[in-house]
């Protein structure tokens, strides 16, 4: 497909009350949209396929809809720093921050993306501190042997404890992503994780005028289903 094709594939799978919600969520957001809701979005990236060049170019575009299969479509072998880096400029909202750095994304299969969530993290720049600690959610999800080892993790959940409560609520959804993704990995980081989710607390979801419960990091990873499974590992 070019360009046009996956405009007008867009198109045709308009939503008009996710378009009304849009607009009312993201009244500040400088993106448009087709009001296309993610699991959808995804079954259309499937559809277009994996092609680099073409999802340089739909990043270059002013629907949210289109930037997301220019996401999803990604090839992380071709993905390269300056890419990232160029693309993150251009994130200024936290629903696509969330898409660009968690939920199976490409870029957080590139090789080099534990050196970015390092440098990322202390950035002044809170969208970037953002998709810092969903890199390291999609990294705790990883089985491969060339993962970062548990003294990866505890770096951050020694950084989440120490910096949470100074740290600006648009990121702290994150943070509490990354230390359940870290807490599920083992019982030593399981026992880490718990200490410093005690210690912070539920954590406020803000969803338009959907009511969403905190999320309680520390119910997930006390759960006897996830206690089980990681005595038995």
């Amino acid at each position: 497909m070019n360009k046009s094709e996956v405009f007008n594939l867009l198109q045709a799978q308009k939503n008009e009350r996710g378009i009304n919600n849009w607009i009312e969520m993201e009244a500040d957001c400088a993106y448009k949209s087709f009001g296309i809701g993610l699991t959808v979005l995804r079954k259309l990236a499937k559809q277009v396929g994996k092609d680099h060049a073409l999802a340089l170019q739909l990043w270059d575009s002013d629907y949210y809809d289109m930037k997301v299969i220019g996401i999803l479509i990604d090839d992380p072998k071709l993905i390269t720093r300056e890419q990232i880096e160029a693309q993150v400029e251009d994130i200024d909202f936290g629903l696509m921050a969330h898409v660009f750095s968690a939920c199976g994304a490409p870029v957080a299969k590139t090789a080099f993306i534990d050196e970015v969530a390092d440098a990322w993290v202390n950035n002044e720049d809170s969208v970037r501190r953002r998709c810092a600690y969903g890199f390291v959610y999609e990294l705790s999800k990883s089985k491969k042997k060339c993962s970062p080892e548990d003294d990866y993790f505890l770096k951050y959940i020694k950084h989440i404890a120490h910096t949470f409560s100074e740290e600006d609520k648009s990121v702290h959804l994150s943070m509490g992503g990354a230390l359940l993704g870290i807490g599920k990995r083992n019982l030593k980081l399981n026992q880490a994780a718990i200490k410093v989710a005690k210690t912070i607390g539920p954590i406020p979801v803000e969803s338009g005028k959907t009511q969403c419960d905190p999320m309680d990091i520390t119910k997930h990873l006390s759960s006897d289903y996830l206690v089980k499974k990681l005595a038995e590992a």
